[in-house]
Parts: structure tokens; sequence; C-alpha cells
């Protein structure tokens, strides 16, 4: 057996049209028209899937859309840019004469069609949790019909959807009639899941008597295939079982399913959980679980629908230890089945929280924190593991580098006090024999520990501000014991935008007892950096460091869950996001340099934004950014854990490594992360690892310098 195919060439240009309607039904009326023009593809989604996306990720994440309330995205294509823009403007001028369009736009920019595109693509999976509260579940995806018959379809389904008192949130290929629409099942109780079964059985009469199939591009399955005789004839069903039978007399090969099928409503994820309390300390979004009627940590395991983005290879940062492994247990995706289990069979919460499976299931997590952003359905994993060890380990014996790197801060102080004495101690034989005492790997180049005196004198090189502060610079932990010439440079950069600066060195965010899952130390630690912090003004708070900063902005509002916690992380900036702010308002320090290689942390890529870093460098003037986009495999303790070392350095091979060999020597390797920096010096010695700060004060350095004369 054989197919022969035919490859056509991809076309050169590429247009996004974005459509705007009143709503989904006047959208679908006019996908016939738009057909006539060709289009590559035609998607649609709702307001609830935007205003989902704008509360799940911010304001910025949702930019360009039309006027309108559903929109269709049209993507153009043709071989010369002027004609393919001419093709857009006719169909604009005619779907302007049908009356429904409100507006359209064509989206030229390439960053502006790549954001738009994953509204459609996120938006969808984080529609799960809507904007309008409660949960949402593809219990009726993928039906479709002819395009024709579209509009008529999504009339009589909202009409069925009203009668059971349910909301459908809709998106898909209007360009093929094929629907995905999340509905707002009650799937944890026994009426609601009876009202499931009722919709459910009505809905595919519905899509049947409009001339349409169940299911239009995934197959029926164990969801469709008790419905299947509403669709086909009594003959067409005895046909099925017997080319069955001639196959499979024994029914071994996927029982359940086409004939003689299970129940589509046996064996709910979500049917048989117990209601019970699972005490956590982060917040874990309490409001939306209370009005989902269930507990804070059952709502949070059961984010993940399954989607499977942790298991792609390339794009994004989310998941290092999969892209690392292989191994699905390693995914988020795999790692939130094992603590849905749990939630589930565990006799007891005690058990439950005693759980080695769900243990081994997380100790590959490097807590990158890339899955609260890459997610499409928003998992934090991070923090289910930081939760996780915080009741696992109350009643074992921690691993020694939850002492050792675990409170990291605290030892920092003892070594600012004596720096020259660790440092010698540390490179000779004996540091190995403590590193490998502490749980550190011996296979990677420690860190030189710095005075608190350099820090002193770094921060004086900024002069003194007169009058109100205008900002506040963090200086934490690692910064201090590890890199102050970093804290220099951050104190000179934000001096020179001619700001008064006042700078924090006492305040630190907890982070690495929070990565070890110790809450109860971290919240102790946070509570006096916020009582240091919240000092009534509303100065920006700028982190040298952007996993502190990450955990200021999040971890901290979600373990203290107090008004000045909140204050606090609403003034929260990192570096990056506060130098393309000073850019913006006019200020510029001299020439950068032209290219730079960039490795952006993952827990500041996670929460200020995937391209926050580069939004800044190209305001500075830096022409070619050659992004390692993903995990640079340190993540804070994790890399530097010596059963976790091999690991740590295959993940580094998926982006930073294949970025630096790239890259000439000569070309500066931008590593705001303390973590990053000491990734790129393991795998090339040869270069070093700088802080955004430190490029702009070099670049400042140069300008200020007078011209020598040739003659």
């Amino acid at each position: 057996m054989g197919a022969r195919v035919r490859v056509v060439p991809k076309p050169l240009s590429a247009l996004l049209v974005v459509l705007g309607y009143d709503d989904v039904v006047d959208a679908a009326r006019d996908v016939e028209t738009i057909l006539e023009f060709d289009p590559a593809a035609v998607e649609g989604i709702d307001e609830e899937i935007v205003a989902t996306m704008r509360l799940r990720r911010g304001p910025d994440a949702v930019v360009g859309l039309p006027a309108g309330s559903a929109f269709l995205y049209v993507e153009l294509d043709g071989e010369h840019p002027d004609q393919v823009a001419s093709h857009a403007e006719a169909l604009l001028a005619r779907l302007g004469g049908s009356g429904r369009l409100r507006e359209g736009r064509l989206i030229t920019d390439q960053a502006e069609r790549t954001a738009l595109w994953r509204v459609r693509e996120d938006g969808a999976g984080l529609s799960y949790r809507p904007s309008s509260g409660g949960e949402s579940w593809p219990g009726w995806e993928d039906s479709a019909v002819a395009v024709a018959d579209l509009a008529d379809y999504l009339t009589d389904f909202r009409e069925l959807l009203s009668a059971h008192g349910l909301t459908g949130i809709m998106y898909g290929h209007f360009g093929a009639g094929c629907m995905h629409i999340r509905v707002t099942y009650d799937l944890r109780s026994e009426r609601g899941r009876q009202v499931f079964r009722t919709f459910t059985r009505e809905a595919a009469t519905l899509v049947v008597r409009h001339g349409g199939t169940l299911s239009g591009e995934h197959g029926d399955g164990r969801a469709r295939s008790e419905l299947l005789p509403i669709m086909y004839s009594s003959q067409a069903m005895a046909a099925f079982e017997e080319f069955r039978l001639a196959w499979d007399p024994v029914g071994i090969l996927n029982p359940g399913s086409i004939t003689a099928p299970d129940a589509f409503d046996d064996n709910l994820a979500l049917a048989g959980v117990p209601d019970r309390e699972w005490r956590t300390s982060f917040a874990l979004h309490p409001v939306e679980a209370a009005a989902a009627g269930v507990d804070p940590w059952v709502h949070a395991v059961q984010s993940c629908i399954g989607v499977g983005r942790c298991r792609t290879e390339t794009g994004g940062v989310m998941c290092p230890s999969f892209r690392a492994t292989g191994d699905e247990r390693d995914s988020t995706r795999g790692r939130a089945r094992v603590l849905q289990e749990m939630v589930r069979s565990a006799p007891t919460q005690r058990d439950g929280w005693a759980s080695e499976d769900v243990r081994e299931a997380l100790d590959l997590c490097l807590a990158c924190k890339a899955c609260s952003s890459d997610c499409p359905a928003g998992v934090d994993m991070a923090t289910y593991k930081a939760e996780f060890f915080s009741r696992y380990y109350r009643r074992r014996l921690r691993p020694i580098a939850h002492f050792t790197l675990g409170w990291l801060p605290f030892w920092l102080k003892i070594t600012g006090r004596v720096p020259g004495f660790v440092n010698l101690v540390l490179a000779s034989p004996l540091g190995r024999f403590i590193a490998f005492a502490g749980g550190v790997t011996t296979r990677r180049a420690l860190p030189r520990f710095a005075s608190r005196r350099a820090v002193e004198r770094q921060l004086e090189t900024a002069g003194s501000s007169v009058g109100t502060p205008e900002v506040v610079l963090l200086v934490d932990s690692f910064t201090k014991g590890f890199r102050p010439e970093v804290a220099g440079a951050a104190a000179r950069v934000a001096a020179a935008t001619g700001r008064a600066i006042t700078c924090e060195t006492e305040a630190c965010c907890g982070l690495p007892w929070i990565s070890t899952g110790q809450l109860k130390r971290a919240k102790k630690v946070m509570r006096r950096a916020v009582h240091r912090l919240d000092d009534s003004g509303d100065a920006p708070i700028v982190v040298i460091e952007p996993s502190c900063a990450a955990a200021f902005k999040k971890d901290v509002p979600e373990l203290l869950g107090t008004d000045a916690a909140e204050r606090v992380a609403a003034r929260i900036q990192s570096f990056a996001e506060a130098a393309g702010a000073w850019t913006s308002d006019g200020w510029t320090p001299g020439p950068l340099p032209a290219a730079v290689t960039l490795q952006t942390h993952c827990h500041e890529y996670s929460t200020f934004g995937a391209a926050v870093q580069r939004k800044a460098l190209t305001a500075l003037g830096v022409e070619e950014v050659r992004e390692a986009t993903g995990c640079c495999g340190v993540a804070g303790n994790f890399g530097f854990e010596a059963e976790h070392y091999e690991l740590s350095m295959s993940v580094a091979e998926q982006a930073l490594a294949p970025a630096l060999r790239s890259t000439a020597a000569d070309v500066p390797v931008l590593t705001d992360g303390f973590s990053c920096s000491m990734q790129v010096k393991q795998v090339d010695p040869s270069r070093s690892g700088l802080h955004l700060a430190e490029l702009i004060d070099r670049a400042m350095t140069s300008s200020a310098m007078p011209e020598t004369d040739a003659r």
C-alpha cells in the first residue's frame, strides 16, 4: 500500500485580517463570503475568550483587536505583499456591504500577528476558568456542519444551551464549519452530570438535524460512540460491528469504542472526587474555586485539561524536563495527572501529602514557572511543587541541599563577613568535600562570595540622591552575595536617568525557601521584607535579580495574602521592565552593542512577559538579539543539586548552548539571572554573562569618554 502526494511551495507573503462582529452568529454568516477570497485559514473566537485572556495574562496580552464581541482571524497569502494587501482591502470592502462587520484590521506587523494568534491558541485553553467565573469543560468539542448552515446551527445551539441553563464559550475553525465549544457543565454533582447527559444527546440530535457530524476532525472515541446511532442508520452500525468482528473477533482492540460502546458519561474525571479540604499555604485563587464549589487545591491541580503543549520540543520554554527526558511523567501534564489522582484516591489528606509517587513525579520539575505562562490552562507546577514539598517534608528529614542551598540567603549573611576565607576553603580540595557533604554537585564551578563592604562601595559610586525617592533599587541576596558589581551598575544606571533613587539591601523575597518547600520560613522572611518596603510611597521597586522580582510580584501576595503584600507587589518591576520604561520616557544611555545573545530568566519570562527583555533591548537600540528561548537548566538550586546536574546540562543543550555556539565570542551574553550567568560559565568557560545594567553602564562609560586627538 502506498500514497503519492504533491508538495506545493509555501506562499512568500501572508497577511492577517482580523474582523470584529457583534456576536458569533453574525461572524458565521460572513464566512461563505470570506471563503470566496481563498483564505489559508478562518478561525473564530468569542468575547469570553478575549476577556479571560486579559484576566489571566494581563491587559497587554490582548492588543490590536477591532471593535466587536466576536472575532474572525482570516489569514490571506500570496506571492507578493502588495497583491495580498490589495486582496485584503477587497475583502473588507465586500464584507462592509453586508452590514454585519463592525470593524476590520489588517495586521502587517509579525509580532502583533503572533500575539493575536496566541489569544486564539491560549485563550481557548484558559477559558476552562472563564472570566465570568466557575468552570467550563470540553464536553461538546468538534461538532461540524456545512459552512452555509453554521450560523443557523449556532443560533439553535445557543437556544439549547439557554434551555439547560448553560453557557458555551465558542471558538473554532469557522472556515470548515467546525466548532469547539467549552460548556459550563457542573460535572462534580450527580444533578449536573444528568444535565450533561441530557444536553449532550440533544446537542447530537441538533447537529445531525443540521446535516452535520458529531466529530469534525478528531474522531469519535468514547466521548461520542454512544451517540453514533443518532447520526448513522442501524444498517451502518451493523456494518461497523461486522467489520470490527472480522478484524478483532475477541474484542481486545480499543474496547468500548464505536461498537458496543461505554456510556459517554462513564469514568468522568470529576466524578467521585471526595469533597474535602486540602489546607495550603498558597492562596491558589480561592474566589474562583469557591465559584466552582470546589476546594482550591483540587481546583488548581485539576486545571490541566490535557492539551499537551508541555510535550512540544520547540517554541516557548515549557517543559524543560520533558524535553530532556521525553517521558510523559516529566511533563506538566504528567505531573498534573499524578496530582489529580492524589486528590481522587488518597484515603486521607495526610496520606495524599505523604505520597511517594507524587514526590517522585515532582522531583525533576525545575520549578522554572514557564508552565504558568506557556500552558494554555495556566498550570503553575512550580507553585504546586512548593506546596506539596512543604507538606511532604513536614514529618520527614529533608535532603541536605534544602539546608545548604535552600537557606542560601541566611548563609550569605555569614559569608559576607569572611568572604576571603570562604573562597579560599572552597577552592581547596576540602571545598569538594564540603560541596559533596552539602548535597551540592562537585562537577559545577562554584561562584565566588563577595563581601558586604564590596556592595557598599559599589552603591556609593552612584552618588547620593536628594528629595523623595522616585526609584527604590532593591539589591537582592544573590546580587549582594555574588555580584556586587551588578548592584553598582544598576545604581549608576538608575541615577543616570535623573531620578532620585534609594537602595534597599535588607529585603529578601524568600525564594530559596519557596523552591524547596520551606514555606513557613519563606513567609516569615517575606513579612519582614514587606514591612520594610511598604512605606506608603508609590515609587517603583526595581529588583535587580529577575527571579526575586518575580517572587515579590507573584509569590509574596499569594503566600501572605495581605493588603501590604499586594501594595508592594503592584510596585515591583524587573530591571529590564524598568529600563524599557525609562527609555520610553526619552532617556538614552549611549550606543549599546549592535548584537547580543539573550538568556531571559524563566521566572521573568513567566511573570513579566516573554518579550520584556527583547523590548528593552530594542528600545535601547540593540539591532540583533539572538534569544536562547528556553530554560538555562540551573533554575536556582535545582542545577546545583548533585542528583540533578546531568538533567541540568541536558536542559542547557535545548537553547542556551546552541545560542552560545552560534554567536561569536565577542558578542555579549545577557543573563540578568544569576543562575543563568552561572550556566553560561559552565557551558562555555570562555564567556561570561552580563546583566542588562552592566551592558548599559558600559555604554554610558564609553559615551562619556573624551575622544582622543589623533594628531
